[in-house]
This record gives C-alpha cells, sequence and structure tokens, in this order.
C-alpha cells in the first residue's frame, strides 16, 4: 500500500513567523504563516490544502462509483470549502462543503445524487475528516 508524506517547517512566534509545506512527489511547495491562514496575505495555508485533497479524493471516488454503476463520466468539477472558526476559543474546522458538477451521459438527477451521496461517505479523505461535518451539493451539467 502506498505511503504519502507532507512536511512543514516554522520558524519563529506565532504572530511574527512563517513556514513552508510541501508534498512528498514534490508537487507543491508553498510559504504560509498568520497572514494567509487568517487573511488574504499571500500564500496556503493547512486549510486549503485539506480542501484540495478533499475535492480531489472526492471527485476520484465519485468517478470510481459511477463508472463501476454503468455511467462512466466525461467531467467532475469539486471545490470543497473548508470552514476554519474559533469556538470556545480554539480554532476549528467544524464544516466542509462539497459543490461538484459533473458531466455524466444517461443518468437522472436522482441516480446521480445518490451515487454522490455514496461517494461523499466512502471516499478515504471524507473518512479521515470524520468529525466534521461534510455537506455536498451535487449538479449535472
Amino acid at each position: 500500500m502506498a505511503t504519502r508524506t507532507g512536511e512543514a517547517e516554522w520558524n519563529g512566534d506565532v504572530p511574527h513567523g512563517s513556514g513552508r509545506m510541501k508534498v512528498g512527489s514534490g508537487a507543491f511547495e508553498g510559504v504560509y504563516g498568520v497572514g494567509s491562514r487568517m487573511g488574504s496575505e499571500k500564500g496556503t495555508n493547512p486549510e486549503e490544502l485539506i480542501g484540495a485533497a478533499h475535492a480531489g479524493c472526492f471527485s476520484m471516488a465519485l468517478a470510481a462509483q459511477l463508472t463501476k454503476a454503468g455511467f462512466p463520466p466525461e467531467k467532475i468539477h469539486t471545490t470543497a470549502k473548508v470552514h476554519f472558526d474559533q469556538k470556545d476559543g480554539a480554532w476549528s474546522i467544524d464544516t466542509i462543503e462539497l459543490d461538484t458538477e459533473a458531466s455524466i451521459p444517461r443518468i437522472t438527477p436522482e441516480a446521480f445524487k445518490e451515487q454522490a451521496e455514496t461517494a461523499k461517505k466512502t471516499c478515504p479523505v471524507s473518512k479521515a475528516l470524520a468529525g466534521v461535518d461534510i455537506k455536498l451539493t451535487a449538479k449535472l451539467l
């Protein structure tokens, strides 16, 4: 089985420090800090990387689910909105909204929504984030 890695290094205190994150394959490396996490400064943050991972995993799980059911997709596009909020004095991710659109020949909207719900429950990243409320909006193009 595959083992994937990610790395991060932080330098300094939280208000003034900064860091870099990278994925083991070398496909991505980026800076992060308080400004990119809490504001709109250039850089990345853990939450958007979770969002990208979740959107990618869900899209692949949905494609596999649809193909297995006899409806191979032409295209699936998913956005994951990760809500990073302060609650009871601590920061947490309580909700992720998955918004997916897909082009799939010969499938009914009802069957598509059923397949999307199954993919949401079975995608490995959704399973890893089981403590988070994951909401899904699925739309056929």
